[in-house]
């Protein structure tokens, strides 16, 4: 058995590498899933794509199935109609334990910007339900899935790593808007788009204090729904130049494949407004607004994603002991899954030589107690015991080595010796 995965994120590549290969919607996620199936149909596969990382897992019966990287790498040249050299540096392979460390590490947001974050686990419990919808998983990808939400459940009951400024949203808003305003009660706020960071987003702002909201989707529906749990206004898509030039805090959260708000839209939106100084945090992966929108005037602070990773590096800094608390929670969870996945695959296998072995010692028995019908019962069972004893002590070599072998991965052409050496099916 096998698990892989194949990823760039926060800490390997730039926003703009994370942007070219991003999957922006569940539809696109499920293209996708099409896709890998037709190339690689021994394979199980989750993907998860978020506005800091896009991750693709994978894993095998036999390893000998796996996609090699290059192979998943011109998937996604293929796929986003990216040429393989825009990303293949930035593009990082692990399979086995690290594979399974490394997705432990996500969901429990150890790997996060922000550290304790509580929206990842969310967004990889999403991933695994979509593959779900598309087919995409199997047997080994729901119980490497499935675990993964388990650790994280564990680190933030175990360590104080959720403690503080968890969410991006609040990170974001707190670092880089109270830099630029001392209140949120007295602004106009524009949210743009109407998912999850947009309603994590909302939730932080309120706290704060804010009490005009004004939200803007494609999706008129939605629009209003997100408004009205916030107790502010949806306003139609059409208005969104208005409302640009209108917003003290904008923050966009659509899942666009390319910017919806360039410099030159946005300088005509200013000329309408009072030139007074707006926020814009742009959660958008890829990104909502092209980044020379910053320098449409002074008093436009623009701020990203990659933004966003410099401000939090403090923060770990700051966790440092929680951190090696939930490392090595996820360091025994890891090891654990490893044993069990490696127990299935050797289990059956040693289950049925230790059954031949015995099933052949039961028969002579059997044969030579025939012939001796004047040995007593006695003398049967202490012959049964030494048999038995034998037999052990020569299956204790090579099932020692099978073990040996299977901590490093499954031994799969040790597996196939043993099979063929003793005619096992």
């Amino acid at each position: 058995m096998n698990v892989q995965v194949v990823y760039c994120n926060h800490q390997t590549a730039d926003l703009s590498v994370r942007e070219k290969l991003a999957f922006s919607s569940e539809d696109d996620l499920l293209r996708a899933y099409d896709v890998l199936r037709e190339r690689f149909p021994a394979s199980e596969y989750v993907v998860v794509s978020t506005c800091n990382r896009v991750e693709l897992y994978t894993a095998q019966e036999n390893a000998s199935d796996a996609p090699t990287s290059q192979e998943l790498a011109a998937f996604f040249s293929d796929f986003h109609r990216v040429p393989v050299e825009a990303f293949l540096g930035d593009l990082l392979e692990q399979t086995g334990a690290e594979a399974v460390r490394h997705l432990f590490e996500v969901a429990c947001s150890v790997d996060s910007m922000v550290l304790g974050e509580n929206q990842i686990v969310s967004q990889v419990k999403s991933a695994y339900e979509i593959a779900t919808k598309g087919n995409a998983n199997g047997p080994l990808t729901n119980a490497l899935f499935q675990r993964a939400l388990n650790v994280s459940r564990r680190v933030r009951t175990e360590t104080r790593l959720s403690e503080g400024r968890i969410s991006i949203a609040s990170v974001a808003v707190g670092e880089f808007g109270r830099s630029i305003f001392d209140r949120f009660d007295d602004k106009t706020i524009l949210v743009i788009g109407a998912g999850e960071m947009a309603e994590e987003t909302l939730r932080y702002l309120q706290n704060e204090g804010v009490q005009r909201i004004i939200v803007v989707n494609r999706t008129e529906e939605r629009a209003g729904a997100l408004a009205k749990e916030f107790g502010g206004q949806a306003e139609p898509w059409s208005q969104l130049d208005d409302w640009l030039s209108r917003a003290d805090v904008i923050v966009s959260t659509t899942g666009a494949t390319q910017p919806i708000v360039d410099a030159a839209r946005f300088r005509k939106a200013r000329k309408q407004g009072s030139g007074k100084p707006v926020f814009i945090l742009d959660l958008g992966a890829p990104r909502d607004f092209s980044s020379d929108v910053s320098e449409v005037d002074p008093g436009v602070f623009l701020y990203d994603i990659d933004d966003l990773e410099r401000t939090c590096a403090k923060n770990r800094a700051a966790r440092t002991t929680e951190i090696a608390k939930a490392r090595s929670i996820v360091e025994e969870e890891t090891s654990r899954f490893m044993h069990d996945i490696y127990h299935k695959a050797t289990g059956p296998i040693v289950q049925r030589l230790r059954e031949r072995w015995h099933d052949v010692s039961r028969q002579e028995l059997e044969v030579l107690y025939r012939k001796l019908p004047n040995l007593s019962e006695d003398d049967q069972q202490a012959i049964d015991r030494t048999v038995e004893r034998i037999v052990n002590k020569l299956l204790h070599p090579p099932l020692e080595t099978l073990r040996d072998e299977a901590r490093d991965g499954t031994p799969h052409g040790l597996l196939d010796a043993i099979m063929r050496l003793f005619h096992l099916h």
